[in-house]
């Protein structure tokens, strides 16, 4: 079965930073970015330099991604998207429509390796590298014989330090020539050339299955380069960097001091020529202060001429005409760039705007120059004492350098200064005759001597690795920072090649050279390397080798600057060193550092996010660079330790010597002698001979093969197990057959023969079935000669090799004894005794699952093989499955129904616990947020990508198997399709809980996400083409509102008529009676979710639209109104729904949005209309009726409909039955009086009084402290805006049935002066269409005659949240309540002013995911809700502000629909404006849906988009109207 593709998906924000990020990718996948919620619906372009198919690749030429939306609608799947086919570094940047950058990023892409005469594959994990010194390989046609040592000790990469000619210093790294091969390699009578090179390398790769690399040096060139002489503007010196004179004066004077203390000249003040004492290198400060510094008068040169000056302003003032300057800039000295004595300046136009003399007099000039004279002096002197603090640090550099050099144990012990191993590294080059000091100085200004004063290279400690330490700005050669090496000059490259062109091309040719021969490059001295010229080498060179491997050591001191080089030159490896760790516990931190995924790692999807890395390790045991093993540790931790090294899941790597045990580091600078050759006889006294009895050469060969083993095998989960101070276990394990290998190390840090180790070891527990023992080995003595260095080969200590024995069984073991201590279903576990393991030894243990497990796992693997072809690796055929399984999983839940769904993936803790259950808990976590399967899924969505296994989920899963159990025993009580689903888990689950408890939480996993995407695509079948069609976010949506439409214990609705077809029905569980079971809507989770408070009059019918029409859930919609219907009362439906039976109607909203879903479902519904006619079976079919039994009285929909329209025009006053406190525990008595009616001169519904609160904000007081209880926060009486828009929607919509003889009622009856008069609908909604603006709309005029109270008016260009409120202040109150009407009834509004209106509640109203429920400059807002608090404060306490302030979700989308509608009537241009604007703001829910573990849209959140905590977590009209929108678009 083929894989699927690997697709990465990068999300752009305006707010990332990426520059500092490591993205790393490998050839073959794609790359997709999208925009993330910060950028989501605005115009944004993303630019890549990766080339198009036929282009090769220009780092500066960069095309524009076009962007694929592959659903219509909002951008959720909008992308764009490269796949990746070459390897190197690429840049992409992503900006607005006027290409202003708004973030950019580099990915890096993996070379792919190749070996062998058949080109197979070398990944990067199974690369084993070992560095030779070149110079040591002796004439090339020896190279063979010594680079065999390497073949022979399991290498399969070679790194030769630079080929090239080297120079006078013998330095592997100081090159005098970077196109010619290094003379030594050829011998007189054979001339050896590149091409000769390259047969080598070819040959090597070829038979040899090794590729090669090697050094480049862009950073330096050795002092004697020939081409140098010839082109010293190469370098700096001091003709080209001035600023570096006064450094290079202090040089020469060092260089006098050296001579002189060489001499003897400073013994009597306590300085000979061998420092030795502290007293010394005080006396060395002393004459330092004493005697140079004066002598130099450095400050001098960033002085000025005070006389020179003063004398300048004088004249000026006296002859002078006066320059215009800003005099806001402070009087500073002007650096002289050639850096003269006292050659610094000063601006004279500055000091005649700041010095003016009182008069023009002499004596009034004098004494004006007087002051102007203390001024320069004043600056002259912070010069002073700025050189005083350089000379400080000068001082103490030169003391630390010493003291390491010539006092320091752990120093090399230079001992006598003299003139080879001077006081301190000379940082200048020197090539003249010697003259003092005082001669010397004024070469620096003569142009043909000081182009040859040129800068030597080195590193300072510390410093900002992007900071060119040798550019102007930088004192590092001044203040002697600087650690040097005197053999090499620092190259000058400028910041293009037209800044140094022959340099520039001299190094391209150096590439050139190289990358035609090697496979890859190790850049040397990265971290100084300017990052444009390696930028521009490493293009040329996979221009030549696409597939260049390269590897770099960065000392940048962090991981984010070391990311900065790794980025942009796209460096495949970075070299860490094993020498690093202080004990063998950091080193087994860093095996799981550098590579490697947890052992028990969850599957993870072939789409996901791009999450940042760390850059590729080549992990060495010791470097060329490091001091020896057996210095620094003993000669018995180069086995474990390389053990150790080699499991991490990376490239390993080492360097020539290390196995064969030279006792000292190998230099790159005073090393001559020749490395050894391999000969298979050779005896320990052969000194220039090794054979795998040398040394641990027999181990790093067989741990070299199991690296390249593990590697290939895919063996990329690691577990490191520190068993105590010394040992170390790393197992690799292979997650698609569960093979794992064990490696333990026993290091030996300190000397086993000078320390002491415990020898009664912990035994160590191994699960599994140990099939053999890889290898075990340790060090041992053997007799044989004591060691002495050689003059001609490079020895090691002869008298220590390994004692190896490989694939052996457990019997056979001469270092542990095992038994098995448990068989706990089917699982074996191991217990190893150590019996002789000493310091210096190894073992490495092969295990697999036993016969039983490896079975269990290879057929739950062909189970979830019809989720994922990733599980057909490993898998087994099922030759005998239970019933259950014999059917894939889809077919089983195929015609499972979406209220079956909403039990299988959702319900929360309340809605269980009226079942008698509760959602699972979990120690230190609680209950689940649901108990089903969204619950779970949740939760592992957070582990799963960061293979979080000590999670409590996990940990719960690894303990036992009560979350299987609860999954499907609680699946299989509910019977029918549920249990059949609860049976496939019981069957999937019986195999997962025969494995080894630690891969428990993986196939959990799998079993869960496998069975979760199943459903999650039957669920989107049955739903509407809108949906099934649609983007990801409205499929989320949609699946999101299978968390609202449930049914319960007991049915919510009351019953339909029995007339009624396609009523869903069950047996009642406690009478066996048929019962209807209608899917009824939560108004919101976790709050409103079960018994009484699960239904709500209002909830259900602004949420029916979004979550059951756009969905294409019909026939559910279409019970819900008919349920609602059979409890009119009073004109009424219910606020509360109470089963009907203990319904409340104390809403004057919920009827008029019934009646707005009535008009919906007809639109939306093919033959809608016939819903009309349905019989309805009254419950109360006058006010004073008791619940009547079902059938009693009986009719249709229209009649019901009608009746509400005439009690409305009639009137209606009723008191609530059982009013008091034990209905509504904070309501006064008056509250309980319900009075609504429609105002005949203008059509509007009204309604209310002071103490009620009939609309959506129905916030009632609750304090008594604050003096609140029984006063509402928000009344809203008169008539409320959008019950005005929701009634004049209503009356239009049976206006034009009943001129198509579709509504069999043309008006309603009313009373007016006494009698009895009948208004038609076409008249109801003129009076309405004639009365909205001049009643609602608040001008821009102060004089509008209609206006009634223009004291009142605080916001002008809007709508009034009420007309004719008990207090006229609420109508004016600028709410989100007009947008709803603007949405049901656009009619009523002229666009214009409608635009000017949504603009305010834009500015003042909007939030991250919500609307303000009141202006916030009103003096009772506050956007907390709390409804715990209780102070006293009147306006807040027990949560009065519950709608003045904090922001409401579900009025979110009328807005935006309004917004939609209005600026399609306006311009076209605003249109697709206004579409950018919404998309923008639908971006920032879909990225709460994405990380909500509730998968839901909150009721509402706190100011600016704040958590909070008293909110429900998930709302139905939240997720309803947010779909509308959607759908809108």
């Amino acid at each position: 079965m083929e894989q699927p593709k690997q697709v990465r998906i990068l999300y752009l924000n305006e707010w990332d930073r990426f520059e500092r990020t490591l993205f790393r990718l490998k050839q073959g996948y794609e790359l997709q970015f999208r925009l993330g919620p910060s950028l989501r619906g605005k115009e944004v372009n993303v630019h890549v330099n990766y080339p198009v198919a036929s282009e090769s690749f220009d780092r500066h030429h960069f095309q524009t991604l076009q962007w694929q939306n592959p659903k219509e609608g909002d951008d959720s799947d909008e992308y764009c998207a490269i796949s990746l086919q070459m390897s190197g570094s690429f840049q992409f940047h992503y900006g607005n429509r006027n290409n202003q950058k708004i973030g950019a990023g580099f990915i890096i892409v993996d070379p792919i390796l190749r070996v062998g005469h058949d080109n197979q594959i070398l990944p990067l994990d199974c690369i084993c590298a070992q560095t030779f010194l070149s110079k040591c390989l002796g004439q090339l046609d020896e190279w063979e014989a010594r680079l065999n040592v390497a073949r022979h000790s399991g290498y399969n990469m070679i790194h030769f330090t630079p080929l090239q000619t080297l120079g006078m210093s013998r330095s592997c790294y100081s090159l005098a020539d970077q196109l010619e091969l290094n003379p030594d390699f050829s011998r007189p009578e054979k001339i050896h050339t590149w091409n000769d090179v390259a047969r080598l390398v070819e040959k090597l790769k070829k038979e040899w299955n090794m590729l090669c690399i090697t050094d480049v040096v862009y950073n330096h060139t050795a002092a004697n380069s020939g081409w140098l002489k010839k082109h010293p503007e190469c370098s700096y010196n001091v003709l080209n960097s001035p600023h570096l004179k006064p450094a290079w004066l202090l040089d020469r004077a060092l260089w006098h001091f050296t001579c002189d203390v060489a001499k003897g000249k400073y013994q009597d003040r306590g300085l000979p020529a061998r420092i030795e004492t502290g007293d010394q290198l005080n006396n060395l400060r002393t004459i330092m202060w004493e005697d140079i510094f004066p002598k130099l008068r450095l400050w001098e040169f960033y002085q000025i001429n005070v006389d020179k000056f003063v004398s300048d302003f004088q004249n000026a003032l006296q002859y002078g005409e006066k320059k215009k300057c800003d005099t806001k800039q402070p009087l500073k000295v002007i650096q002289d760039p050639e850096f003269k004595r006292f050659g610094c300046a000063i601006n004279i136009s500055t000091l005649l705007k700041l010095f003016v003399p009182h008069g023009n007099s002499p004596k009034e000039i004098e004494e004006c120059c007087n002051w102007v004279r203390q001024r320069l002096e004043e600056l002259n002197l912070e010069r002073y004492q700025e050189i005083h603090w350089h000379q400080e640090q000068a001082v103490n550099c030169i003391l630390g350098t010493v003291s390491y050099e010539r006092l320091a144990d752990y120093g090399p012990k230079l001992g006598p200064v003299t003139l080879k191993n001077p006081l301190v590294t000379r940082y200048f080059t020197y090539d003249f005759e010697e003259m003092s000091l005082a001669q010397e100085e004024p070469m620096m200004y003569q142009p043909e001597k000081a182009v040859y004063f040129m800068a030597h290279n080195g590193w300072v400690m510390g410093d900002d690795p992007l900071r060119n330490f040798a550019e102007p700005g930088s004192n590092v050669y001044l203040r002697r920072e600087l650690i040097c090496w005197g053999d090499s000059v620092k190259l000058r490259y400028g910041k293009k090649p037209e800044d140094c062109p022959y340099l520039w091309a001299h190094m391209q040719k150096y590439t050139e050279i190289t990358a035609k021969i090697f496979y890859g490059v190790r850049l040397d001295n990265c971290h100084s390397t300017p990052i444009r010229v390696a930028e521009y080498m490493l293009d040329t060179a996979r221009r030549i080798r696409p597939n260049l491997y390269v590897v770099a050591e960065l000392f940048t001191g962090s991981e984010e600057m070391d990311n900065v080089f790794v980025t942009k030159l796209g460096i495949s490896s970075l070299i860490r060193e094993a020498m690093s760790a202080g004990d063998s516990h950091e080193e087994g931190r860093l095996v799981y550092r550098f590579g490697g995924l947890p052992v028990g790692s969850f599957a993870q999807p072939s789409v996901k996010p791009l999450i940042p890395k760390i850059a590729h390790a080549l992990f060495m045991d010791v470097t060329h660079d490091n001091e020896s093993l057996i210095e620094h540790r003993s000669v018995y931790d180069a086995l474990p330790s390389s053990t150790i090294v080699s499991m991490a899941c990376c490239a390993s790597g080492s360097t020539m010597g290390y196995d064969y045990l030279v006792p000292h580091q190998i230099s790159v600078v005073t090393e001559e002698r020749l490395y050894p050759t391999y000969n298979p006889n050779a005896r320990p006294e052969y000194l220039g001979e090794v054979n795998q009895q040398s040394g641990i050469i027999a181990g790093k060969y067989a741990i070299n093969k199991l690296h390249r083993e593990l590697g290939a095998n895919s063996f990329y989960q690691v577990y490191v197990d520190q068993l105590d101070e010394d040992t170390v276990a790393v197992t690799r394990h292979c997650p698609s057959n569960h093979n794992s290998v064990v490696a333990v190390s026993r290091t030996a840090f300190r000397n086993p023969d000078t320390s002491y180790y415990k020898t009664d070891l912990s035994p160590m527990y191994i699960p599994g079935k140990i099939t053999e023992i890889v290898m075990e080995a340790m060090t041992v003595q053997r007799k044989t000669d004591d060691y002495r260095k050689d003059k001609y080969f490079i020895n090691g200590l002869p008298q220590y090799t390994v004692n190896i024995k490989e694939h052996i069984q457990l019997s056979d073991s001469n270092i542990v004894k095992t038994e098995v201590t448990s068989k706990d279903r089917s699982e074996y576990v191991y217990k190893i005794n150590f019996e002789n393991f000493p310091p210096g030894s190894i073992i490495i243990f092969r295990v697999t699952l036993d016969a039983k497990a490896q079975e269990t796992v290879g057929i739950l693997r062909h189970h979830l093989a019809q989720f994922s072809p990733h599980y057909k690796v490993g898998s087994i055929a099922d030759d005998a499955p239970p019933t259950i399984l014999t059917q894939s999983f889809k077919s089983i839940a195929s015609d499972i129904t979406l209220a079956d769904l909403n039990l299988l993936l959702y319900r929360c803790d309340f809605e269980e616990q009226e079942d008698g259950g509760g959602c699972y808990g979990i120690p230190n976590i609680g209950p689940l947020k649901y108990a089903g399967l969204q619950g779970f899924i949740s939760v592992l969505a957070d582990i799963r990508p960061s293979n979080d296994l000590g999670h409590p989920v996990c940990e719960n899963l690894r303990a036992g198997d009560w979350m299987m159990d609860y999954i499907s025993n609680r699946l299989i009580a509910r019977g029918g399709k549920l249990e059949e689903i609860g049976k496939w888990f019981e069957a999937m689950f019986a195999f997962v809980k025969n494995l080894p408890r630690y891969l428990i939480p993986c196939y959990f996993d799998a079993i869960l996400v496998g069975a979760y995407k199943t459903l999650v695509e039957i669920t989107l079948n049955q739903m509407s083409s809108f949906v099934q069609n649609g983007s990801s976010f409205v499929k989320q949506l949609a699946v999101s509102s299978l968390q609202m439409c449930g049914v319960g214990r007991f049915p919510a609705l009351p019953k339909l008529s029995d007339c009624i077809e396609g009523v869903p029905t069950r047996q009642n569980y406690i009478t066996g009676e048929i019962e209807q079971c209608c899917v009824s809507l939560a108004a919101g989770l976790p709050h409103f979710s079960a018994g009484l408070f699960r239904c709500w009059g209002r909830d259900t019918f602004i949420s029916l639209r979004g979550l059951m029409l756009v969905t294409g859930r019909y026939v559910e919609a279409r019970n819900i109104i008919l349920a609602f219907a059979t409890t009119l009362r009073h004109g009424l439906i219910p606020n509360l729904l109470g089963h009907g039976i203990c319904a409340r109607y104390n809403c004057r909203d919920a009827v008029w949005w019934w009646l707005q879903c009535i008009q919906d479902y007809c639109l939306k519904v093919e033959n809608g209309l016939k819903i009309l006619k349905y019989p309805i079976s009254r419950l109360y079919p006058t006010d004073q009726s008791p619940a009547l039994d079902l059938g009693t009285v009986e009719q249709p929909l229209h009649d019901v409909i009608q009746e509400v329209m005439q009690r409305h025009m009639e009137g209606v006053q009723f008191r609530e039955r059982n009013a008091g406190p034990h209905m509504d525990l904070h309501m006064k008595d008056e509250g309980f009086n319900v009075a609504i009616g429609v105002n005949q001169e203008t059509g509007f519904v009204f309604g209310g009084q002071r103490y009620n609160c009939g609309t959506w904000m129905d916030k009632m007081g609750e304090s008594e402290i604050a003096q609140n209880k029984g006063i509402p926060a928000t009344p809203r009486d008169g008539s409320a805006v959008e019950i005005v828009g929701l009634s004049k929607s209503t009356v239009r919509w049976l206006m034009e049935l009943n001129k198509k003889s579709l509504f069999p009622y043309n008006g309603v009856k009313a009373y007016k002066d006494g009698r009895e008069i009948f208004i038609t609908y076409e008249e109801w909604n003129e009076k309405i269409m004639e009365n909205f603006e001049k009643n609602f709309y608040v001008s821009e005029d102060p004089d509008d005659p209609n206006e009634m109270f223009p004291n009142l008016v605080h916001k002008r260009h809007i709508y009034k949240d009420s007309f004719g409120a008990s207090s006229p202040w609420c109508d004016y109150q600028l709410r989100p309540n007009f947008p709803i009407a603007m949405v049901v009834a656009p009619e009523l509004f002229n666009p214009e002013k409608a635009w000017k209106a949504l603009t305010v509640v834009e500015e003042k109203l909007l939030g991250p995911l919500g609307l303000k429920t009141l202006d916030p400059d009103d003096q009772v807002y506050c956007g907390v809700y709390d409804n715990s608090f209780d102070n006293g404060n009147f306006n807040i306490s027990r949560g009065y502000n519950y709608h003045q302030g904090p922001e409401w979700l579900w009025p979110l989308g009328y807005f935006l629909r309004a917004k939609l509608q209005f600026s399609k009537m306006i311009d076209k241009n605003l249109s697709e404006d206004t579409q950018y604007f919404v998309k923008n703001v639908l971006s920032r829910h879909y990225d709460y849906l994405e990380k909500s573990t509730w998968k839901g849209l909150p009721e509402l959140t706190n100011e600016n988009g704040a958590y909070c905590p008293f909110s429900c977590e998930t709302q139905a009209w939240s997720l309803a109207t947010i779909l509308e929108v959607l759908y809108e678009l």
